[in-house]
């Protein structure tokens, strides 16, 4: 598994290299930035967010706890470096099909149920990412309540 991790992430690097702009990023790193950004958000970094998350990496993506451990500090990496969320979900509109998106805006529901408590700034960057890849509001709604009965 860690070698599937590995290769994935050189196809990340050499997809930057011979790019012409155009910082393609493997949709499980994609996911995992917009999840950290849901737990920065709030200001307040809880270890039951980290731990839902590796649990998310670990089930969604198939990965194993180093290979998920591995993405998560990618992740965190890029999520530094980023200036906006237009340029992911720029690529999750061009990558994911509708069924990612709304597993998306589900893992990303239950890193803010994680903590038992909905910040308003969580609230809201799931709702602006929701807008963002074209999630219907009734999408949204419904990726809520299923990741609440999942915690």
């Amino acid at each position: 598994m860690l070698s599937k991790l590995k290769t994935l992430f050189q196809s990340y690097v050499d997809a930057s290299v011979t790019s012409d702009n155009q910082n393609t990023l493997p949709e499980n790193l994609i996911a995992a930035i917009l999840m950290i950004e849901v737990m920065k958000s709030d200001h307040h970094l809880d270890a039951r967010e980290e731990q839902e998350l590796l649990a998310v990496l670990i089930k969604t993506f198939g990965l194993d706890e180093a290979a998920a451990a591995d993405l998560h500090e990618l992740a965190i990496n890029k999520a530094e470096e980023s200036t906006s969320l237009f340029e992911f979900t720029a690529q999750i509109n061009a990558q994911f099909n509708d069924e990612a998106k709304l597993s998306l805006i589900k893992n990303m529901w239950r890193i803010a149920f994680a903590d038992g408590e909905i910040d308003r700034y969580e609230d809201s960057v799931i709702r602006q990412v929701s807008e963002l890849i074209y999630v219907s509001h009734s999408d949204f709604i419904r990726m809520k309540i299923q990741a609440r009965d999942l915690s």
